[in-house]
């Protein structure tokens, strides 16, 4: 076990280097240090020398990857991927182009993005795999029929069309729920309802198809029939041994939502006025702050390379006859 966890951990590591250079040339194929200079001195009519100060300041001055005037190790560490990327790997996350602190701003803007992400993701599984074994459990009748019908035109929706739908209808027609002026507290309960709602709904067609496909697959074998031999009824034995044997893919279909709980939904926290770190990115990305978007996608690669560690030690759990090496 320990080794496997250490082999593991191993090949993290090689895909956080890979995902920060990765990133690291994305963003500067788009962009040049110069345009990140005129965006943040504030306009196209900037005077080169205010923009060779701007890079001289903040370290944008030096090539990208590779320094061909410096001297032996220098010319791997005096460049701006040495001095603003790499240091990643060491968890010095620094400050922004802006001159904020990264560490304390994700430190702040976590919890609103927790308050959000956590509830839709608990209630979300309830509710997809809820309504995933009410299907199997009303198969071959109109209600299957009715139910996939709807989950298929739900998943055929963007959840863009939700989100503005669902502001119209219940913040300006019904007046129900506010949808900017976000608060601390027990004021932030009224916020969330409605973001949370959305999000619980705009996940249910494509995730209900998925399971009601895991559940049938395990419908029809041999333990299930000597379950109902036994006289069990039909819904103990979805509830207590079908929905147990599908849950392993069920455990990991929900790995890639793990980083979503801690770095917040990008459009939902856009739409909503959240100040959570998915507005966070979003504003980051807009003003071309690259010291906070390759922080944020190296945090989000790190969630999610923790997410199928821990994915492979559930497996242990829901299924003691996989052991790991």
């Amino acid at each position: 076990m320990l080794r496997y966890l250490l082999r593991r951990i191993g090949y993290g590591f090689l895909i956080l280097l890979g995902v920060n250079l990765l990133t690291f040339l994305l963003f500067f194929a788009v962009n040049t240090p110069d345009d990140m200079a005129r965006l943040n001195i504030g306009g196209k009519r900037v005077t080169a020398e205010a923009i060779q100060n701007w890079k001289e300041a903040h370290g944008y001055d030096k090539p990208l990857i590779w320094n061909s005037k410096a001297q032996g190790t220098e010319k791997a560490t005096d460049t701006i991927f040495w001095t603003h990327s790499a240091r990643l790997m060491v968890g010095a996350l620094g400050s922004s182009d802006a001159g904020r602190d990264i560490a304390y701003e994700i430190k702040e803007r976590a919890w609103p993005s927790l308050a959000l992400a956590l509830p839709t993701f608990l209630l979300g599984v309830i509710v997809i795999v809820t309504f995933s074994l009410g299907l199997v459990f009303f198969r071959r009748t109109k209600l299957e029929y009715g139910g996939v019908i709807l989950a298929v035109v739900m998943m055929s929706i963007s959840s863009l069309f939700y989100i503005i739908f669902g502001q119209w209808l219940f913040s300006k027609v019904f007046k129900l729920f506010p949808i900017s002026g976000f608060e601390t507290g027990t004021a932030m309960i009224t916020f969330l309802i409605l973001p949370i709602a959305i999000g619980v709904f705009s996940r249910i067609g494509g995730d209900a198809l998925l399971y009601r496909s895991m559940f049938l697959e395990e419908i029809n074998k041999d333990y299930v029939r000597t379950a109902r031999s036994k006289g069990l009824s039909e819904t103990a034995v979805l509830f207590r041994h079908v929905l147990r044997n599908a849950s392993l893919p069920i455990i990991t279909s929900t790995v890639a939502v793990l980083p979503m709980l801690f770095l917040g939904s990008l459009i939902m926290e856009s739409f909503f006025g959240i100040p959570g770190l998915g507005s966070f990115t979003i504003d980051a990305i807009n003003a071309q702050d690259f010291a906070i978007v390759r922080t944020m996608v190296f945090v989000g690669t790190v969630l999610y390379v923790i997410g199928l560690i821990l994915t492979d030690v559930a497996y242990t759990i829901a299924d003691p006859r996989i052991r790991l090496k």
